[in-house]
């Protein structure tokens, strides 16, 4: 199957896993998974960039993330920050825009500096959005939301008829970007590990065995031909969907909502 560029996701959001076994596969520390994982992100960032992907969100720390022994996180934090500061000109090049979901509390002072920098540096772009989940977890996401919201209807900015999934999700971050299409998690776990929990709530959900640090282009585009195998049906019948784009049964190549790739069956 030959990759149809008409038809990407419009949305990538990304679960990097797998950083510290395969570090530990390498007989080496989990320091060293994370700084070969980073290079598997400008790998995909580029590949998205080429083929016309308008938005990638990366889960780089999550909230759970903190449980982590504290050496770890504060090799995390500090490959980040480097990586922001050494990847800001190839931002500018490609005219990438850079974005930051999650809480900014605690995230340690050098991190913020270097996202600040890059965030208004590249705030003028749109051939990509490039959003960094950190600090990042999908159920404090909705419960900031829901606090927000309380204060503001308080203050008689909203009556409660009219409460609504679209005013809702206007206090979630991101609240400009769209949802995500296709939700990709390496590593063979399979589950969604409290990621954008409102927002992937039609995705389609793709999960793989490779290591975040082996992952590539060209598992990256399997991941994008399997996307386009799925039939995205939001709630209508096979059929409906068929009259909508004016097919027939023949037409039809795609199989389920939600499937497991091969990869993650092996």
């Amino acid at each position: 199957m030959e990759l149809d560029l008409e038809r990407l996701p419009r949305h990538v959001a990304i679960i990097m896993d797998g950083n510290g076994r395969w570090a530990m596969q390498k007989v080496r520390n989990r320091i060293f998974g994370h700084k070969k994982g980073a290079g598997s992100a400008r790998s995909i960032v580029t590949c998205c960039r080429e083929l016309g992907i308008g938005y990638l969100t990366l889960y780089v720390f999550s909230k759970e993330n903190w449980n982590r022994p504290q050496k770890e996180v504060k090799a995390l934090w500090e490959l980040l920050s480097k990586y922001l500061k050494s990847e800001l000109n190839e931002l500018i090049d490609k005219e990438i825009r850079l974005h930051h979901i999650g809480d900014l509390d605690g995230i340690p002072a050098s991190v913020l500096e270097q996202l600040s920098i890059a965030e208004n540096k590249t705030a003028h772009f749109d051939r990509l959005v490039l959003s960094l989940a950190l600090n990042y977890g999908g159920r404090q996401e909705i419960t900031r939301a829901a606090r927000l919201l309380l204060a503001d209807a308080m203050t008689g900015a909203w009556g409660a008829s009219q409460l609504s999934t679209e005013l809702f999700s206007r206090y979630l971050y991101g609240a400009d970007l769209p949802d995500p299409d296709l939700v990709i998690r390496t590593g063979g776990e399979i589950r969604v590990s409290n990621f954008l929990l409102w927002q992937i709530a039609y995705a389609e959900l793709y999960f793989t065995e490779v290591l975040w640090p082996d992952f590539g282009k060209a598992d990256f585009i399997e991941a994008l031909k399997e996307f386009q195998r799925r039939e995205r049906r939001f709630g209508r019948t096979s059929e409906q969907v068929r009259e909508r784009h004016g097919l027939s049964v023949e037409d039809e190549g795609a199989t389920t909502d939600i499937a497991l790739s091969g990869s993650s069956l092996r």
